[in-house]
């Protein structure tokens, strides 16, 4: 791509990878999660070579120089020519939020309302304790 081509900032982040969807640059820009030179940008701002970009995505944090533009999406080991990578150590590394509870369909025991089949047992175990006999 020449240099008086223009290319907008969503469609330049998507296309090195920074995020999975042009709409999710988009939100993102929108969001106040991109900014150009330390200020917000919007999505249909002109990419420049040498322009500074500070990303925040759900995974981490970036701070890229933009070293040559890049229209379409190509595999990652060809999108990273594009852009140099200037994010500190200590956001590369930052500990990846864990989530308390594995969604895996089940409720934490002793949370909530019982199932069914502990209502059940609650109700036997009542049922035997009732001193008549």
């Amino acid at each position: 791509m020449s240099n008086t081509e223009k290319l907008r900032v969503d469609k330049y982040l998507w296309s090195i990878r920074v995020f999975k969807t042009r709409s999710q640059a988009a939100e993102a820009c929108d969001g106040g999660k991109v900014k150009l030179n330390g200020n917000n940008v919007k999505a249909a701002k002109p990419v420049a070579i040498g322009d500074t970009f500070e990303i925040k995505t759900e995974g981490r944090k970036w701070v890229i120089q933009v070293t040559g533009l890049l229209a379409n999406r190509v595999a990652y080991s060809e999108a990273v020519k594009y852009y140099v990578d200037n994010t500190p150590e200590e956001d590369k590394t930052a500990p990846k939020p864990v989530a308390a509870v594995f969604h895996t369909g089940k409720r934490q025991s002793k949370i909530g309302r019982p199932t069914k089949k502990d209502r059940r047992s609650i109700e036997g175990f009542m049922e035997g304790d009732t001193g008549e006999e």
